[in-house]
């Protein structure tokens, strides 16, 4: 745990953050780094907000949140030094491995890349058509990085900044050549449905890029949109190196310990146990925090990596706001659909036909995209479907401090989960815990027997426990009208809100979620380029 600086050593600072989750504490490491005054202000004992390691059940560890590593820009990380302050990597360059009940698992390989010879054998038109189809897409992705690691501009604005953006993001995509500007402006509002039925006909092939598509969402793969979504997510790849699809030693708790350390580096104050109670208001601009115990903290400037409806709604007050904001800000989405499933294993578990390389990286219960969407259909009128779609690691098999010795733990992302089913958690806790078990029992046969302890945490739990409204991953949908220029609402779409001295920096931001840091350091850049 890191803690530092004394309530009597900060009663006056440049910049105070809320929340020491990673997009917080990445904040804070870059303003610290540029000569800021910087305080950091976490509710709970540890930093990391979701992206933590904690313990489910006795000598039992999981990443509570997120389980793998694979969106955090390589510069990013080399930036901070992460690597010098404990950050290692247990398993790197990961495999997917799609599997369906009485198949063979389909290996799609590190890096996204299938492996085109278990591929050739069920599908020749398939195994023809993915390279360039991977290869189209990543060059679309890597055309809109750079839009990810920027401060949008503003729509309807004059400034020479905002036109000169506009004109740069036009530019990348000419520059992609005539044929690919068609193909890119083509498929970007379709649905990741008909985009991969068009292109393949292996249904395992098929779910595992739809799921990929889908994943954190409130959408199923037909939803218009959700190859924006998709190629939101490779775009994010496209810049975290060679083999992006990673576990760090330790869990994802590792990373956030890291990435705090490299803030306290540079010069920040990093408090835990200091929940705010409210952002103080004084001549129209943000000035400070009161938290829960009393102490007030004076700041020049307050930058929030709460989600967007917490801080305005709960933290702010709608008194300071404009009527029309609010309603914007009330109307956000960000009704959460992913749960997690952690496992205690008293041996490995067995998945016939997956490799002891492949049970190391993810494993992917999405058999086609109409069992994805047919799940997701559930989850609209606050049902639970008995056939969910579900993203497995085992992280015991790279990293076994994360359990007592000859142990495993199982780690499970369960789509669709709502927030509040019709039948309530109370009645549906036990019984759709037993659904899933039975969905991972299918394809690894005796697994149940192996169970010491179980914690399956909705999206009601991860709303509570980490305080990310609705229980929503990214802090809110990924669709075109809550993203870049418009993310989260118009009015607060470049990090500043319309009070001044107060700035977002979480996942309610553009580029939103996803354990990428892009928010809090673009959200560093706002802050400084206001001040300078």
């Amino acid at each position: 745990m890191i803690a530092s600086g004394s309530p009597a050593a900060t009663r006056r600072v440049d910049c105070i953050v809320i929340g020491g989750g990673h997009n917080g504490l990445v904040c804070a490491a870059y303003l610290a780094r540029a000569g800021r005054s910087v305080l950091v202000l976490e509710a709970a004992g540890c930093v990391g907000g979701a992206a933590i390691t904690r313990e489910f059940a006795p000598g039992y560890r999981v990443s509570a949140g997120a389980h793998l590593l694979h969106l955090m820009p390589r510069a990013l990380i080399d930036e901070l030094g992460l690597a010098n302050r404990g950050l290692e990597y247990a398993g790197r360059n990961l495999p997917t491995t799609a599997l369906a009940a009485g198949l063979a698992p389909l290996e799609v390989g590190a890096a996204g890349q299938p492996a085109l010879q278990a591929l050739q054998a069920l599908s020749p038109r398939d195994a023809a058509a993915y390279p360039a189809f991977s290869a189209r897409l990543k060059r679309f992705a890597a055309a809109l990085y750079p839009l990810l690691d920027s401060i949008p501009p503003r729509l309807g604005s004059d400034a020479w900044a905002d036109r000169i953006a506009l004109l740069k993001l036009g530019w990348r995509i000419r520059a992609l050549g005539r044929r690919d500007m068609r193909e890119l402006l083509r498929i970007i509002g379709m649905n990741a449905y008909d985009l991969i039925a068009d292109e393949f006909e292996t249904p395992r092939l098929r779910g595992a890029l739809g799921f990929d598509a889908v994943l954190g969402t409130n959408f199923g793969p037909r939803a218009p949109g959700t190859v924006l979504t998709l190629l939101n997510r490779l775009a994010a790849e496209s810049a975290a190196g060679s083999a992006p699809l990673a576990q760090p030693k330790g869990g994802l708790g590792a990373l956030s310990e890291a990435l705090a350390k490299a803030a306290v580096a540079a010069g920040a104050m990093v408090r835990t146990g200091a929940p705010v109670a409210r952002i103080r208001v004084e001549a129209d601009r943000a000035a400070g925090v009161v938290l829960e115990s009393g102490e007030a903290i004076d700041a020049g400037a307050v930058i929030s990596s709460a989600d967007a409806k917490s801080t305005f709604l709960k933290l702010l007050g709608t008194r300071h706001l404009d009527t029309g904001f609010v309603r914007k800000v009330d109307h956000l989405r960000c009704r959460g659909l992913a749960a997690k499933l952690h496992l205690a294993l008293e041996r490995l578990p067995a998945f016939p036909g997956v490799s002891a390389a492949a049970l190391g990286g993810r494993l992917l219960i999405a058999p086609s995209l109409d069992y994805i969407e047919r799940a997701w259909d559930h989850s609209k009128y606050g049902e639970c479907s008995d056939a969910p779609t579900v993203e497995i690691t085992v992280p015991t098999v790279n990293d076994p401090s994360l359990a007592p010795p000859g142990r495993h733990v199982l780690s499970a992302i369960v789509q669709y989960v709502p927030y509040a089913p019709r039948a309530g958690w109370a009645a549906e806790r036990a019984r759709y815990t037993g659904v899933v078990l039975a969905a991972l029992e299918a394809h690894a046969p005796g697994l149940g027997a192996s169970v010491t302890a179980a914690e399956f945490l909705t999206p009601a739990d991860l709303e509570r426990e980490f305080g990310m409204s609705g229980g929503h991953w990214h802090h809110g949908d990924l669709a075109f009208d809550q993203f870049y220029m418009v993310r989260p609402v118009p009015g607060a779409a470049q990090y500043r809100t319309p009070l001044a001295a107060l700035y977002l920096c979480g996942a309610s931001c553009h580029p939103g979620g996803g354990v990428m840091g892009l928010a809090g350091r673009n959200a560093a850049r706002a802050v400084l380029r206001e001040a300078a």
